[in-house]
């Protein structure tokens, strides 16, 4: 897809997925010694399920290798295909992540068109629903133009189908091709949604310029506050 914040390039007839990629995967992983990973691609429209088996079976081997490896997959939002949700939120990784990026207003401006602000977040709520202890998590950019309003109807919307986890960061312009910062937010204003979100009753809220929707701080929380409230309900 082309949104317009990413430098990632774009192919229209890319290679099929390594058939191994999964094995060869997980056995590095398990060898690193880690105890929370994410797993993420580039959108594969190109392909049916869009990656989701795929990334299935690499959670599935990494889950083999290592139990109590943490697993996090961000991944796209598949076409809003619900089965390919499924396939992913059943394979036992434990938190399903999927950026919605920016407010609802400017979602045609920023991200592919093939993207939408009620299909993002509907995958998040099927994810939820099929997984009900599946933890969910979701990004957005700050400083592309959005009000303080829409970013708290956003919060609410999230709230609304139950997303665990949400961050935010200052979006930050890759190359003089792509989307303008309209704002550099300060760090009060990232402290003030963060207060916000943590009342409106997420478990946890990573917000400030530097935060992006994976990053070692975040993991590290993301560990401890999940191995303990399943020690706490007996699941561990």
């Amino acid at each position: 897809r082309g949104c317009m914040f990413c430098a990632v390039k774009t192919d229209q007839k890319p290679p099929e997925p390594d058939p191994f990629e999964p094995f060869k995967t997980a056995d590095a992983v398990a060898k690193w010694g880690v105890d929370y990973i994410v797993l993420t691609s580039v959108d594969r429209d190109d392909i049916a399920d869009g990656g989701a088996g795929h990334f299935a079976t690499t959670v599935e081997l990494l889950k083999h290798k290592k139990p109590e490896l943490l697993v996090e997959c961000l991944v796209s939002d598949f076409r809003g295909d619900e089965s390919s949700v499924e396939t992913l939120a059943k394979s036992g990784l434990d938190v399903y992540a999927h950026n919605v990026e920016t407010v609802e207003r400017l979602q045609k401006f920023v991200r592919d068109s093939r993207a939408g602000y009620w299909q993002s977040i509907n995958t998040l709520k099927h994810a939820k629903k099929v997984k009900p202890d599946l933890y969910t998590k979701t990004s957005l950019m700050l400083g592309l133009g959005e009000s303080d309003e829409e970013v708290i109807q956003t919060m609410k919307d999230l709230r609304s189908v139950d997303v665990d986890v949400v961050t935010f960061g200052q979006y930050l312009r890759p190359t003089e091709n792509h989307l303008s910062v309209v704002e550099y937010v300060k760090p009060e204003k990232f402290e003030h949604f963060k207060k916000l979100g943590e009342e409106m009753g997420f478990k946890y809220v990573a917000s400030g310029p530097l935060v992006r929707s994976s990053y070692k701080a975040g993991e590290f929380y993301l560990t401890h506050m999940i191995n303990k409230e399943r020690k706490e309900k007996g699941l561990d």
